[in-house]
């Protein structure tokens, strides 16, 4: 029952591969890998020596020189070798009637777990076949060798004949002074940086971890991509260094899974070579089980093979390929090809991609009989490899045709001098065959010109895949977008937005330090960490960020906006003043007006009984001025209510401090007069005269002139004006009266405060004179009230904002100036309206003086 249900899910979840190919073509390709080298290299390298031969060869030629097990890995290379040498062979244009063939490097491309029969040795055998030496002169082939860089260095010692490296561009091998023999057909990744720095940019990764080989290639690498990050504001969690030796890696190895295990960045960059101690580190994190994005180059272009099964598109291989065509021949030879030349494991692989491809070559149905659905499972488990040409595949074929043109160039170059001892096809000189191989410049038969001698493209295209894993070792390529380094900027990476996972999920795992600070909020950076850690923190009053995410400073809203509750918007602000039409500018106006009105109803009601003893006993002169004078103190206070404009913020201040003067020196006099009066009970005729002249009365214009000549002073230096206040009320502008001096505006304040403290004096030392008549303690009283008042009003008036600072001053103006008229002259009207029998003259006489 087990074993039916392994079957079932092996076969559905090969159905659902071959659906996803098909919906996906051409960015989704078909992936078998023998499951025995998963311990082993995950990409082998192989050695190849380009031979020619005059006339044909036989066809049995590539079983004796093949006759061991081939790593499934290297499946990839072989078919390359047999596709392309068959392909030149067919070009009459290219060494006509000549053999191109190739043969192995001893040591190289086997499997070590194989047997090889020493007798029949694939050097032994091509070197019989074809006549491979000459005497004492040894042939000057040339060795194709790759992927890894290592090898190829090793041969550059051991082996002198000019050599193409088909593996990924490595700036070392370019050194012609140390390796002058070894040439690459790669393209050098001149904007790998950039393409992958962009990538990170359009899904919004900033927090990067990086792992690179600790040698000159690692680290050119890294300074590039280090700066192109630090110009995109992309930050390094951590650079992992990875050892080459393997004793001093196994010495820090703990430290690196540690790092890994450990950092919160999500997403890593890997640069380096396959067949390393960086490999070792990427197997130990695969087993560790973390989940990572990684980013790196295609030859990391590998299939893990786990028995978990998983749809996570995110937690997996992330590679930069550059640009190469698709070799359309390349399916076609698979199909038709005469499997009777190869090898037998190679014929049987071939079969089976084919048939699972529903595409059968008609000289090989006989062979398939024994292949049935039935042993799909084992299959599965035993062979697995790439429908399509990985990199270091296409760049073996442009190697393979490099050499090719050489050795054509070479030919003709022998015809046309009949004198050179060489047998056709045969090179001896390996100087003029490196020296022509290096300069060589060819169109392959898919268009592509390819120079040896310049392999750094400016414009190298780089195509972006996803490796996406399937249980028992099945995979598939998913192409996720490709990078122009040529195009506009903005242009640079396009990336497919129509690409469906099969998970349903679109959503792109973060890898970031700190949370994107939103709209509203601000980024505040930490101390001692990198740039890309940071807090977030709302914008300060007045100021918002609203166009971009991570904003450094918050933007400040015009003098005619706020800014909303989030910080997001500025929205305009409302024109408040304290108007007719609020409720409360409605009542302090009301106010004004009935207390004006009331003053003048008393100012008449005196008028009309200033013969009468209360009127007269109380300097019914002063009187009338008292009472004129509140009631302009009551209208001045309708100055401060209304739209301002620069004539009531004039008006405002020094109307309000003329009457007031004018009351409150009134109010002195009549003190004055008082204390005069009943203090001085012997007065001589000096003190009596001044009395009957009307001194006291003179108080009233000269502390008038005093406070006119500081509001001169106030008016001339620093006078009032308008102002538009944003701050005293959210969300609007109050328009408002400044006072342009606070000194000034404090000097006559200063000033009614002096002249009101010594009425109060004056009148509490007359406060128990006798007589039913004399209002000293009336006037004690409300200079009284009105020192608190105006005691009150100072720090409450500092401490507002806006209209209601206006309303506190309004409300003062008022409350004063009621206390006056309620304190010495309500009394009176009592007296006069309400009990008139208690206004008369008292049996004695009053001597007083008018």
């Amino acid at each position: 029952m087990k074993k039916l249900c392994d079957f079932t899910l092996s076969f559905l979840l090969l159905k659902f591969s071959l659906i996803l190919c098909t919906s996906t073509e051409p960015s989704c390709f078909w992936r078998i890998q023998n499951n025995e080298d998963n311990n082993g290299d995950l990409r082998g390298d192989c050695g190849f020596v380009l031979l020619t031969h005059e006339g044909p060869i036989d066809e049995k030629f590539y079983n004796y020189v093949i006759n061991f097990r081939i790593p499934a890995r290297r499946y990839e290379y072989f078919l390359v070798m047999f596709f392309a040498t068959d392909e030149i062979n067919k070009n009459p244009y290219l060494l006509p009637n000549m053999s191109f063939v190739f043969s192995l490097i001893a040591g190289m491309c086997e499997d070590t777990l194989g047997f090889i029969d020493k007798r029949h040795s694939p050097q032994k055998y091509a070197s019989n076949f074809l006549n491979y030496n000459y005497g004492l002169r040894k042939r000057c082939d040339v060795v194709l060798t790759g992927p890894s860089q290592t090898i190829s260095v090793k041969l550059a010692i051991n082996y002198r004949r000019p050599k193409v490296f088909f593996g990924p561009f490595n700036p070392n091998l370019s050194d012609h002074d140390q390796f002058p023999c070894i040439y690459q057909v790669a393209t050098k990744d001149t904007h790998l940086p950039h393409g992958m720095v962009s990538l990170m940019l359009h899904f919004r990764w900033n927090w990067i971890g990086l792992v690179i080989s600790d040698n000159d290639q690692g680290i050119q690498f890294l300074s590039e991509l280090r700066e192109e990050m630090q110009r995109r504001g992309i930050c390094l969690a951590f650079v992992n260094m990875i050892p080459e030796t393997m004793q001093i890696y196994m010495t820090r190895a703990k430290i690196y899974d540690k790092q890994i295990m450990e950092s919160t960045a999500k997403v890593v960059v890997i640069y380096g070579e396959m067949n390393s101690t960086l490999e070792i580190s990427f197997r130990r994190w695969q087993d560790l089980g973390a989940q990572r994005i990684w980013i790196t180059t295609s030859q990391w272009d590998v299939i893990i093979n786990k028995k978990d099964f998983s749809l996570d598109f995110f937690h997996g291989t992330v590679t930069f390929a550059h640009h190469n065509d698709r070799i359309a021949k390349f399916r076609n030879f698979m199909q038709t090809i005469n499997t009777d030349k190869y090898p037998l494991d190679i014929s049987h692989t071939i079969l089976e991609w084919n048939y699972f491809n529903c595409s059968i070559s008609k000289n090989s149905i006989s062979k398939m009989d024994h292949f049935t659905l039935n042993n799909t499972l084992e299959w599965l488990a035993k062979h697995k490899f790439d429908m399509v040409l990985s990199e270091e595949g296409y760049n073996l074929y442009n190697a393979v045709y490099a050499v090719a043109h050489t050795y054509h160039e070479l030919i003709l170059q022998h015809v046309e001098s009949p004198e050179m001892a060489e047998p056709k096809g045969i090179f001896f000189d390996c100087q003029k065959v490196a020296s022509l191989l290096k300069t060589m410049v060819f169109t392959n038969p898919l268009g592509e010109l390819v120079n040896m001698k310049h392999r750094e493209n400016q414009c190298a295209e780089y195509d972006i895949y996803k490796i996406w894993n399937f249980p028992q070792g099945l995979g598939l390529k998913v192409k996720l977008g490709s990078y122009f380094p040529c195009f506009p900027y903005s242009q640079h990476l396009h990336m497919s937005e129509d690409l469906e996972w099969a998970t349903g999920e679109s959503q792109v795992p973060s890898s970031m330090c700190s949370v994107t600070c939103t709209a509203g909020l601000r980024k505040i950076h930490q101390k001692e960490t990198a740039d890309c850690c940071f807090d977030c923190a709302q914008c300060p009053e007045n100021e918002v960020s609203n166009e971009t995410a991570d904003m450094e400073k918050c933007v400040s809203c015009p003098d005619d906006k706020f800014a909303n509750i989030e910080k997001t918007h500025c929205l305009p602000r409302a024109v408040s003043f304290l108007a007719y039409e609020d409720p409360l500018g409605m009542a302090l106006g009301c106010m004004a007006l009935s207390f004006s009105a009331i003053t003048i109803l008393v100012l008449v009601t005196f008028v009309k009984y200033k013969d009468t003893p209360i009127v007269k006993a109380n300097n019914r002169i002063l009187s009338y001025i008292l009472l004129i004078a509140l009631v302009f103190c009551f209208l001045c206070s309708l100055l401060f209510i209304g739209h301002p404009n620069q004539i009531t913020c004039i008006l405002q201040q020094t109307t309000f401090g003329v009457f007031f003067t004018v009351a409150i020196s009134t109010v002195l006099a009549k003190t004055i007069t008082v204390v005069m009066a009943f203090k001085l009970t012997t007065p001589g005729k000096r003190m009596r005269g001044i009395m009957m002249t009307g001194a006291p009365k003179l108080v009233i214009p000269i502390c008038t002139l005093i406070q006119l000549v500081l509001c001169g002073i106030w008016l001339v230096t620093s006078p009032p004006f308008i102002e538009r206040d944003i701050k005293s009320e959210h969300g609007k502008i109050v328009i408002l009266c400044n006072k342009g001096s606070v000194i000034a505006f404090q000097v006559v304040l200063g000033y009614l405060g002096s002249l009101a403290l010594g009425s109060f004096i004056v009148a509490f030392l007359a406060r128990n004179l006798p007589d039913r008549f004399i209002e000293a303690k009336f006037l004690t009283f409300s200079m009284l009230v009105f020192c608190r008042v105006w005691i009150t009003f100072l720090p409450v008036y500092h401490s507002t904002r806006g209209t209601v600072m206006v309303v506190v001053e309004v409300f003062s103006i008022l409350a004063s100036s009621a206390s006056l008229l309620g304190c010495i002259f309500v009394p009176k009207c009592c007296v006069i309206l309400v009990r008139p029998d208690s206004n008369f003259i008292q049996k004695y006489k009053d001597k007083l003086l008018y």
